[in-house]
């Protein structure tokens, strides 16, 4: 009971940080006016995919906690979740797509190592961190392009 209580705070804690920090960082007139590659997807999909894959961070973060707390992979955890929720207000905040890219690319690379770390302890972290991991790769994409054409 007590590791079902850990679980289920976690991870309403986790979706609750990343759907506060999306509010509090919403895209402004800035963002309407740059230019965006062809394959920009419309809003909308933005908010649910990202909750979704908070979910899915949440449920992989939590099942590494509830396994070792002090654990490589806890903390490669920790730190992707910090990258992940600096790259809005880095972003959006201080309209600063270059500063955006860096962030997304580190974020990138942990997320990777997560997986690497997760694969044989835990694959089913693992697996949700792929998903994550390609949505993130296309967010980079995105970003990218929009460095590019700005």
């Amino acid at each position: 009971m007590q590791k079902f209580r850990v679980h289920q705070t976690f991870i309403v804690g986790v979706v609750m940080i990343g759907g506060l920090i999306g509010i509090f960082n919403e895209p402004d007139g800035w963002y309407a006016a740059l230019n965006k590659p062809s394959f920009n997807p419309p809003g909308i999909i933005f908010v649910p995919v990202w909750m979704t894959l908070y979910f899915f961070i949440a449920i992989a973060g939590a099942q590494t906690l509830i396994a070792d707390r002090n654990s490589r992979r806890m903390k490669i955890w920790y730190a992707q979740m910090l990258l992940n929720f600096v790259w809005t207000p880095a972003f959006f905040g201080l309209h600063s797509p270059l500063l955006g890219l860096v962030i997304i690319a580190l974020l990138l690379v942990a997320i990777l190592a997560f997986i690497r770390e997760s694969w044989q302890p835990d694959r089913t972290s693992a697996i949700f961190f792929i998903v994550y991991a390609a949505w993130v790769a296309f967010a980079a994409l995105l970003n990218l392009s929009i460095v590019l054409l700005n």
